[in-house]
């Protein structure tokens, strides 16, 4: 079997039967796409070997991939072999005799400062009430219209920044919640999380639970086929790359001078969460992390920020007799 079509019935296969996102298919065929391009034309699937995988992890070594990158690449090829060793084409996994080393990941989690976090969520809200002052010589928008104004998006953007920060959710989450997904007895939204891990998130904050039930209640005046939570002005389901827009288009509003990402609210969420002293495991349920090691990287941020603030205001600093 050529690897290219054992790449295509793997991908039917596997996906088939374990609930994966679009999201995540495309980047399965990215990797594999890029290894058969490695192994060459025509290669055959029973001679991929431990040495093809040790030349690929030393090719992208050498092509400067980061250590992250190199070890999802790595564990995509590990799952397709496991995939045909299953299916009885390989006789056994060449990862059995595989020793990589992908060297140490530092990047740790960017966080927005908490006057950073305060002055997004602040652009949001000033947005969202001058959708609300009467401009000369312009109509109000009816709260009924059957696609989403510009009174309608304002407030979406809010309830979207708003509801990232207050669940620390991924992007991708957020774009998939449907009008279901948000239960306002409860206070509760169920996500889909990644790896088909579903959890819920819970909103203690009444502001939050104010803008999520004011942006559901123009959400339902919507006249569209889509169950999406977050709509884009055609009526239909808010992209992640729009969202990304949301949050740059506020943090220039705001005059924040740095590049801010949606995913950085979710770490920023996180470390302070860390910061007031809250329960790592529980940090770890919250955000959805399969493992805490996911999650222990938050705490390194955390113990920065406090040798910073002991080296401002430890009492040895003003007590101390000079030597």
């Amino acid at each position: 079997m050529h690897m290219t079509q054992a790449i295509a019935e793997f991908l039917n296969g596997y996906f088939s039967t374990h609930e994966r996102s679009k999201k995540t298919s495309a980047a399965y065929l990215s990797d594999l796409d890029q290894f058969a391009k490695h192994a060459g034309e025509n290669f055959e699937l029973k001679n991929l070997n431990s040495v093809l995988i040790e030349d690929w992890a030393a090719r992208l070594r050498r092509e400067r991939y980061a250590p992250a990158s190199m070890r999802r690449k790595m564990v995509v090829l590990k799952v397709f072999c496991s995939y045909w060793v299953r299916r009885g084409e390989l006789t056994e996994s060449p990862f059995w005799r595989v020793h990589l080393s992908y060297g140490r990941v530092t990047q740790l989690p960017r966080a927005l400062t908490e006057a950073e976090i305060r002055e997004l969520l602040a652009q949001a809200g000033r947005e969202m009430q001058a959708m609300h002052v009467p401009r000369k010589g312009c109509k109000v928008a009816r709260a009924d219209r059957p696609s989403p104004s510009r009174e309608y998006r304002a407030l979406r953007n809010l309830a979207l920044v708003d509801l990232l920060f207050a669940t620390g959710m991924r992007v991708g989450e957020a774009s998939s919640l449907n009008v279901q997904d948000f239960t306002p007895s409860e206070s509760v939204f169920r996500i889909r999380g990644k790896g088909g891990r579903d959890r819920v998130a819970y909103l203690v904050d009444e502001q939050t639970m104010r803008i999520q039930m004011k942006h559901l209640g123009a959400r339902s005046q919507i006249s569209t086929s889509s169950p999406a939570l977050f709509l884009n002005s055609a009526g239909e389901r808010l992209s992640t790359q729009s969202m990304a827009n949301i949050i740059a288009n506020f943090r220039r509003a705001a005059g924040i001078n740095r590049h801010i990402t949606p995913h950085m609210l979710r770490h920023t969420v996180a470390t302070l969460l860390l910061r007031n002293g809250m329960d790592i495991r529980v940090v770890q349920e919250f955000l959805g992390h399969a493992s805490i090691a996911t999650t222990q990287r938050y705490t390194h941020v955390v113990k920065e920020h406090l040798i910073g603030e002991l080296k401002k205001r430890h009492p040895s600093l003003s007590l101390r007799v000079p030597a």
